[in-house]
């Protein structure tokens, strides 16, 4: 009997072939095969049932939430929720730029991204005594991706809000910056930002 070929997303991203280096992030990346990624939240109905929605899908309902920025909040969480299609179109489009700008698996290049880009430790504030102490803690797998993505979507939005360049390009080069180690990139910096506050915390 044949061996079945795995299912790629939107029949152009095969997970089965991404390398991963951290063994830690490997259960909670979501490169399972569907034909398309779209769940509705299914998973996340039970624990750590995030870690099972594909990382594109995540990706896309990241730019319909992205979280605030400081004290402006120049994109407004509600202005981009309930826009799937137009969401995950710019996911598509900006894999497709990345693919044709390094010539490489655009889905092994957002895998090497959220790798880099996410932070491996960061400070929780603890309450004694009336009194706030910051405190270094480990940052959990599955928080490390949710970071990554979030900081990828801030920094393209960043780049992109009320300038002349596109969403797509500049997630496309947020993502190709990160996965170079490039600290241009907006996820480095938070990052780098993020182990300093916990080395300063021990």
């Amino acid at each position: 009997m044949a061996e079945q070929e795995a299912l790629q997303v939107f029949d152009r991203f095969d997970g089965s072939k991404i390398e991963i280096k951290d063994p830690a992030m490997v259960p909670y990346l979501g490169l399972d095969g569907i034909i398309v990624a779209k769940t509705f939240g299914r998973p996340q109905q039970a624990k750590f049932g995030k870690a099972k929605t594909h990382i594109l899908e995540r990706l896309a309902n990241r730019l319909a939430v992205p979280g605030h920025v400081g004290k402006k909040h120049k994109i407004m969480t509600s202005w981009g929720t309930g826009k799937w299609n137009k969401n995950m179109k710019l996911v598509l489009d900006a894999m497709a730029l990345i693919a044709e700008k390094t010539g490489k698996d655009p889905l092994q290049v957002l895998v090497t991204a959220i790798e880099n880009g996410s932070p491996r430790d960061e400070i929780t504030i603890l309450e004694i005594a009336g009194a706030r102490y910051p405190q270094a803690v480990d940052c959990a797998p599955l928080r490390r991706v949710d970071l990554a993505l979030r900081w990828f979507v801030q920094g393209a939005y960043g780049k992109s809000f009320g300038k002349k360049t596109k969403m797509v390009q500049a997630l496309a080069n947020e993502i190709m910056l990160a996965a170079d180690g490039n600290m241009e990139s907006f996820s480095l910096m938070k990052k780098n930002d993020a182990e300093k506050q916990a080395d300063s915390a021990r």
